[in-house]
């Protein structure tokens, strides 16, 4: 049976991912900070802060310890600044949290569960950026954000050539504007949104079978993608004057 292993699993987007993968029959590990509003008899929950590496090395050994292997890793915690401010403005904490918790902890998870996948042969891990973040746009007031998640871009290719011969893919997705209480949704669920093309919101459900691509067997061929799941809004054309 399948095992994943998701950060930051039981809240937003990460819930809809794990219930996705709960559903299709996968066990899942899911790190979480606050404590959990759901259970299942297959998930399994530990409690990690992804800016603390000895409680991540620690989550692994217990994941490993219970089950044995992990097939799949999805880098799904990313810390966030929500006061817009210029980098000058921003505290060393501040930064810290920012960039240790999207970008550092990928590497030290990488680090550590890349030998388990070597030795199985085979893995899927998916990380995150931001709409566009391929291109390392700049992002006025978000430049902590915008520099960890293209730096991610930039770790997610380079480890998907890496590990190729392995049996191990590593693919980004980039969720668009989905914000509140859509990032619990499911598409039924979504509403009507005249500024995104596709007409209606994005949830966390879109995401969720995202990943869930990704994650199959049959989706081998696909690494070292960056894949935008936003309904169109980052690839309208702009009329200029």
């Amino acid at each position: 049976m399948r095992h994943a292993l998701i950060t930051a699993g039981t809240k937003g987007l990460g819930e809809m991912v794990t219930r996705r993968l709960l559903e299709e029959g996968w066990h899942v590990t899911a790190l979480h900070r606050s404590e959990p509003t759901f259970s299942h008899e297959r998930l399994h929950l530990i409690q990690a802060d992804v800016t603390n590496q000895d409680q991540l090395m620690e989550a692994v050994e217990q994941t490993m310890a219970v089950h044995g292997r992990i097939d799949a890793l999805i880098l799904n915690a990313g810390p966030y600044i929500f006061e817009r401010k210029s980098l000058v403005d921003y505290s060393d904490e501040e930064w810290n949290e920012v960039v240790t918790g999207n970008l550092t902890a990928s590497f030290w998870l990488l680090r550590k569960i890349l030998p388990i996948m070597r030795d199985q042969q085979y893995g899927r891990i998916v990380t995150y950026g931001f709409p566009e973040s391929a291109s390392a746009p700049g992002w006025v007031e978000r430049a902590a954000f915008a520099a960890a998640k293209s730096g991610m871009v930039s770790l997610t290719k380079s480890v998907a050539l890496e590990e190729a011969e392995h049996g191990i893919t590593v693919n980004m997705v980039n969720p668009g504007n989905i914000v509140g209480d859509n990032k619990s949704k499911r598409i039924e669920e979504a509403a009507a949104d005249d500024q995104t093309p596709i007409g209606r919101t994005g949830v966390g459900e879109d995401i969720a079978r995202a990943i869930s691509f990704l994650l199959a067997e049959e989706s081998g061929l696909i690494t070292g993608a960056v894949l935008d799941v936003t309904g169109g809004v980052n690839v309208v054309h702009q009329s200029r004057p």
